[in-house]
Parts: structure tokens; sequence; C-alpha cells
């Protein structure tokens, strides 16, 4: 789950991280009451969206008068931001963040997340903030320092030494840095962080550290421990078809391709994914309907695949171990019906209760193609797609 900026700002504030001082406003009323509040005399107006590369965008803004804050907070809200993040079709701004200006001197770039690789948390650091890190790690990538906690010692001061000094800093500032890395760690730890991005984090010109941006993206399966967290979710910022499925406990993630994928288990649906892409088209979505969807399930997920208006075709996939074919099949049957399906439909079913399955799909008198296998039901289903163009 991510979250906004100025939210992810308060959680790090929590764990006494340095963050500039700064309100949410969703008003250019609101916006105006906040500088004031803050007193100036140099502020930030940001837009608050699920995407970086804002400032490029044109959603973050420096101004020096009262006056100023007003004309950028509406101009910002309401507007459509395109950042390489969003896409072409941009999101739309609905809250913006007044902040307080911050005297830079140098900045850096500091994100942690988990390290699948070595299975431990992991410090990635940089003298190039305010950069994409992509870059950074392409063209220069010795500017780079990657740093990994051992979960037996925890966080020690010998971590933040370690940074500070790959980052350049000096005197005062390494002792901040030994403070802010073992906040930073307690933060991640304590709230299930899968990232934390912070570009970029900025010495002042008075020498002190500050996380000036901060992107934080919560583990969602760890969220059922962290209730408060939820009332962080902006579903503003989400695909409502993958807003739609998580209250059915359906796991769809919306993809460019036309062939709509329905398939229980994420190996599964890989697979499915990459021989559709193998036989010449693209997925349309991810979606695992689980180890043992119900009838009711089957049928929301059908209705989550055709409101994609790119869906040219349908490729089901199940292999029966926990999860029955006939009931596969049922729940297929019931959904193509009520939903008068009008692009072909390739099921390719295995496992228990198969032949029973392909009964009840054959029986149905639906336009219904069966498939054998996975690489036939791909070339069924990307013939068939273009057969009806």
């Amino acid at each position: 789950m991510n979250i906004h900026e100025y939210q992810a700002k308060a959680v790090l504030k929590e764990f006494g991280v340095p963050v500039p001082d700064g309100h949410a406003a969703f008003s250019v009323d609101e916006a105006v009451a906040a500088a004031t509040k803050l007193g100036g005399p140099v502020w930030v107006v940001k837009a608050q969206i699920h995407a970086g590369g804002r400032g490029k965008g044109g959603g973050v803004k420096v101004v020096k008068s009262l006056d100023d804050v007003r004309a950028q907070a509406e101009a910002i809200l309401g507007m459509t931001l395109i950042t390489h993040q969003t896409g072409p079709a941009g999101k739309k701004v609905g809250r913006i963040y007044i902040e307080d200006g911050s005297d830079i001197a140098r900045e850096l770039y500091l994100s942690c997340l988990v390290d699948r690789a070595t299975s431990r948390v992991a410090f990635i650091v940089s003298t190039e903030g305010g950069m994409n890190i992509e870059e950074v790690a392409a063209q220069t990538p010795e500017k780079i320092l990657t740093l990994t906690i051992d979960p037996a010692t925890g966080i020690m001061a010998h971590h933040g030494r370690s940074i500070a000094f790959g980052l350049g800093l000096e005197g005062a500032q390494v002792k901040q840095c030994v403070a802010l890395i073992g906040n930073l760690y307690k933060a991640v730890l304590a709230t299930d962080m899968s990232l934390l991005e912070i570009n970029p984090l900025v010495v002042t010109k008075g020498g002190d550290l500050i996380c000036l941006d901060a992107k934080v993206n919560f583990d969602s399966n760890a969220l059922y421990r962290h209730k408060e967290l939820l009332d962080l979710r902006d579903e503003t910022e989400e695909d409502p078809a993958e807003i739609e499925a998580s209250k059915h406990d359906l796991n769809y993630i919306k993809l460019d391709g036309a062939i709509g994928c329905m398939v229980n288990g994420a190996g599964l649906a890989m697979a499915t994914m990459d021989i559709i892409k193998l036989y010449g088209s693209a997925p349309a979505n991810f979606l695992d309907v689980g180890g043992g969807a119900s009838k009711e399930q089957i049928t929301h997920a059908f209705k989550i695949i055709t409101s994609d208006e790119n869906v040219e075709g349908i490729l089901i996939n199940i292999f029966g171990g926990i999860m029955r074919c006939d009931i596969i099949a049922e729940g297929v049957v019931a959904a193509a019906r009520e939903l008068e399906l009008s692009v072909p439909l390739v099921v390719r079913l295995a496992g228990t209760n198969v032949e029973l399955g392909k009964k009840i799909l054959s029986d149905s008198g639906l336009a219904i193609i069966p498939a054998d296998d996975l690489d036939d039901a791909a070339e069924k289903i990307v013939k068939a797609v273009k057969e009806a163009a």
C-alpha cells in the first residue's frame, strides 16, 4: 500500500526522523491558512499523488509570498499531473502539501528496502540525490553504496557511520546520520514497510540532515497488524478494478494487453502471461483467484476482467488441486450468461473433477472454446481474438 508524501513524513516523524514542518491542504483557502501558520518566508507547494517526478511535471513550486501560495495552490489543485510514473493519462491532484522551505547545501539519496537476494533489510545510498537512482546506477554505479543489516544484530552505530562516510558527511553530520539510520530502520521494521525512499536527503547550509521527500510503501500482507495505517489509504490513487478485486479476495493487477487472464496460483498466472506473449499477444491483467475460489468469486473475477474495455478475449487456466474444476466450470457458465459475454473465451482445466468440469462447459450451450493444455489454450485464444477483430 502506497501513501502520500505528507503521510509518510508524519509516520517518520513519530520515529524521530527530521522532516520539514508542513500541512496538507485540500482547498486553496486551507493552503493559505497552512502557509500562514508556518510563517515563511519561503514555502514549497507540493502536489500529492502516488507517483514520482512531480517537480519535472510542474507539481512542486517554491514561493515567497502568501499571494504566490494562493496562485500555485489554485494552479495545482485539480490539475492532471503527468510524470514518467503516471503514464500519459496522468493523475488528478486532489490534495497538496504546504511545507517550509529549506536552505539546501547538498542533495543526497537514501532508500531502505527488503532485499530478496539476501533476505535482509538493505540501505541504498548515493551522493547523487535529486536524480533518478536508475540513471545513477546505469551511468555511475560506483556512486551507489549498498549496506545490508544482519537481523541477528539489528542496526548498529557502525552501519550509520559507514553510510555517513560513504555520503561524504563529516563532523556533527556523522552523529546525525547514525541517529537517522537507526530511526529509519526502526520505522521500517515497526510498520512493515517494503520500501522507504528519501530523495533527496539534504544537508542544509547550517549543517543539518533533513528528509526533504519521503516515499513509503507498506507490505499489504502485514496491514492486519497495523489497523491505524489503513486510514492512510487513498483509494482515488488506485485502480477501481484493483480495489473491487481486493474486496473479493482476488489478486488483480491491470496491464496493457488484450487478453484477459483468470488463473489460480501466482506462478501459473505468470506462466500464462508469458505464453500469451510467446504467441504474439499480450495479457490485459494478472488475476489470481487463489486456491479455493467459490462460484461467486469466479463471477466477480469475470466482471472485473470484462470491465476493462481493452479486453478482446479471455483465457481461463485452472489447475484443480484444492480447487475443483466443476466449481470453476459452474462459475464460468454463470458469469458468461449473466454478462452476455461477447468476446472469445478459452478454458483450460486440469486436476480434480476435470471431466465433470469439461462436461458442464460443453453442455452449457455457450461458445466456450476448450483447450487441452496451456500451449493449446494460448494458441487458441490469440487466434480467436485475431479472427474476431
